[in-house]
């Protein structure tokens, strides 16, 4: 089994203490997002886990965890993103060099193929233009190169939720611009690009790859065993990943990004991180909002 932990949430920059107690407990009890009276409890021991993919914007709380990780025997890796933006798209997240430096130290200890740099979502607006991305993503590839060997792109999706004119769409044209111009940058640095459920072909037209973040190739690569593990029929059209365990919550995260798919409010977030328990064996111990 894979367990995902978590695209509805960043665990390792909120919950690492639980998520910690979880894995000495050798359970976790998830409740289904759809159906908050459908419960599954998840068997969380080495022999029933082949690896764990965390999903994190900043996972410094977790780091003085990684050794107890590791002597528990078992196998993971980071999606890690970072991105150029402020905190006027992402609200209460620590200045992005203090980050990135955070970056560097998690890829020293954990090595390359198992840090994956996600620069995602890309947004377009009246302050940040192609030329802004271009910048900045020039001066992360030079800082960043040697500590991750895949960068994983998106371009945002303008979900009907976003109430904000900090997010517009972003146009085919600008996407074959953009996506063009940060192929070959990271050629230069040795690291292919891959884009995250994109329709569009940007492999002829840009050099660019389709991802697979929760990926077959890597997780068998890592465990040193082969998985049965089919595609995952519960994500996007264009999703390429295979199925994992999701022990997260939406309405959880807080890291305050405008462009969030996963929460629908700051209050909501607030309401449900006030009925967490790190000791807990649900991620929020009451029906969350």
């Amino acid at each position: 089994m894979i367990l995902s932990a978590s695209r509805r949430t960043d665990i390792p920059a909120h919950y690492a203490d639980w998520f910690l107690n979880r894995l000495r407990a050798g359970y976790v009890l998830a409740r289904n997002p759809m159906n908050h009276a459908q419960v599954r409890e998840i068997a969380l021991s080495p022999e029933k886990i082949d690896c764990v993919v965390f999903w994190t914007k900043d996972p410094v709380p977790l780091l003085d965890y990684l050794s107890d990780i590791d002597a528990m025997g078992y196998t993971y890796y980071f999606q890690f993103t970072l991105t150029p933006y402020s905190k006027t798209l992402e609200h209460h997240l620590r200045d992005k060099s203090e980050i990135a430096e955070t970056f560097i130290r998690l890829g020293k200890h954990i090595g390359r193929n198992r840090l994956v740099w996600r620069y995602d979502p890309i947004i377009l607006n009246h302050d940040i233009s192609i030329d802004y991305h271009i910048k900045h993503f020039m001066a992360y590839c030079e800082k960043l190169h040697p500590y991750t060997d895949e960068i994983v792109i998106s371009f945002v999706d303008c979900y009907p939720k976003l109430r904000t004119n900090l997010i517009r769409a972003v146009t085919e044209e600008e996407i074959l611009a953009l996506g063009s111009r940060l192929s070959q940058i990271a050629g230069q640095f040795g690291l292919p690009v891959n884009a995250c459920c994109e329709s569009l072909d940007l492999l002829s037209t840009c050099g660019i790859g389709q991802a697979s973040c929760i990926d077959k190739t890597r997780i068998e690569a890592l465990c040193g065993h082969s998985i049965a593990a089919a595609g995952d029929k519960n994500q996007r059209a264009d999703c390429r990943c295979v199925q994992s365990v999701d022990i997260g919550a939406y309405n959880t995260c807080q890291n305050g990004c405008v462009y969030c798919y996963a929460n629908y409010s700051e209050s909501s977030v607030a309401a449900n991180c006030r009925r967490h328990d790190p000791q807990g064996e649900f991620l929020i111990s009451y029906n969350p909002i």
